[in-house]
């Protein structure tokens, strides 16, 4: 399973890559948007996108682990459909192919015959990242290839990554918006019970060199599995369930949209609305809970998948945290029971529809300190 964990970290760079490859093209980039539609499309949001950048992302991801460990081929699922419409109207399938010649012949269809562009793509899709991660030497993980899949989101935070703001991040603060929460998320769980056991974060635009202006990213890992807990990121000091800063109050980070009664029920443990955070993606938001710039995220809509919450779930598990069913545990609240809901992955929602088979349907919070959880749920019982 460390061989596993290299490779993902390994593949999750060269996401990155292909991810400022297509940002660095300008006027190409304005061509690979396409709104999504039908079933597809994201309800709670005005405008969801999928970009070429994904599909290749998802595809390359899929073909290079597929290629290691044949024994996961087929279980590895990802938010993407691999079929993309060029401009002159025709249904592409995007697939990585055998060379770096063939995919960059494919994706030249994709791209009108604009064979320099695609030539670029395939050529960050080909190529090896020149860094090496460095794992704990005694990292063993009592897991086998064959009893896990993996869920993939190649672009989280699609519409900041489209925008391209460019922010500047101040370590242990939270920045609401930008292209850092842009973010690879490859998230690992179990076959047989959903339990997310690894997750590697991948930030392509985490640092911009003012010399060259080119960006540079990081990457983050967790692994939790039994007794196994292992991460890249050491678990923020700080009282239990409350602010590393020593203040009495919490700190919550919710999406800009949601409900006004949330957010009234939440203030009075935040020290005031004023005092609620906001940010955009819904990885960048848990990535916030995992590095301590809150010690919780609350979200009361359907409006998070699978593949958004994999990755970043491993990390909080692997730190003594979670990521959990907001209406289950307020279920469970009022009902006197243990607070027990963390979400699974394994299992689709066979009522719905589309992409709303795996959504996240009853909302989710994401804690770092269990005591955290029941703040925020004894906050929010009898308000939903």
């Amino acid at each position: 399973m460390a061989d596993v964990l290299r490779l993902l970290l390994q593949v999750a760079e060269k996401a990155a890559n292909v991810a400022r490859v297509c940002r660095q093209e300008v006027p190409l980039f304005q061509l690979l948007v396409q709104e999504k539609t039908g079933h597809d499309k994201n309800k709670e949001f005005v405008q969801d996108f999928k970009t070429l950048a994904d599909v290749v992302i998802q595809e390359m991801i899929c073909h290079d682990v597929g290629a290691q460990f044949p024994e996961m081929t087929g279980f590895i699922h990802g938010e993407e459909s691999n079929k993309f419409e060029n401009g002159l109207g025709e249904s592409v399938t995007v697939t990585v192919c055998a060379t770096e010649v063939e995919t960059a012949a494919l994706l030249a269809t994709v791209l009108d015959g604009d064979k320099m562009a695609a030539s670029l793509l395939a050529r960050a899709i080909h190529q090896d990242p020149a860094t090496s991660h460095t794992l704990p030497e005694d990292l063993d993980v009592p897991l086998s290839p064959s009893e896990i899949s993996i869920w993939i989101d190649p672009i989280d935070a699609t519409s900041q990554y489209i925008d391209g703001r460019e922010e500047v991040l101040e370590e242990g603060h939270l920045s609401p918006s930008g292209l850092h929460c842009a973010l690879v998320l490859i998230g690992v769980y179990l076959r047989n019970t959903g339990e997310p056991v690894m997750g590697v974060i991948n930030q392509p635009f985490n640092y911009k060199d003012p010399a060259t202006g080119c960006w540079r990213g990081k990457h983050f890992w967790g692994v939790s599995r039994g007794n196994v807990k292992a991460c890249s990121v050491s678990r923020p000091e700080g009282r239990p369930g409350g602010s590393r800063k020593g203040a009495e109050s919490l700190s919550v980070v919710l999406s800009p949209s949601e409900k006004q009664v949330v957010k009234e029920a939440l203030a009075p443990l935040c020290g005031g609305l004023d005092k609620l955070m906001y940010a955009s993606g819904a990885g960048h938001k848990i990535l916030c809970v995992i590095q301590g710039s809150a010690d919780a995220y609350v979200l009361s809509e359907r409006s998070t998948f699978k593949w958004d919450s994999c990755a970043p779930h491993a990390l909080l598990r692997a730190l003594g945290g979670g990521v959990v069913d907001l209406r289950e545990c307020l279920r469970q609240s009022s009902a006197g029971e243990v607070v027990e809901a963390e979400i699974t992955y394994h299992q689709p929602r066979t009522e719905s529809k589309g992409a709303d088979i795996w959504a996240n349907q009853g909302g989710l919070v994401a804690y770092l300190n269990p005591a955290s959880l029941h703040i925020v749920i004894g906050g929010l019982k009898g308000k939903l």
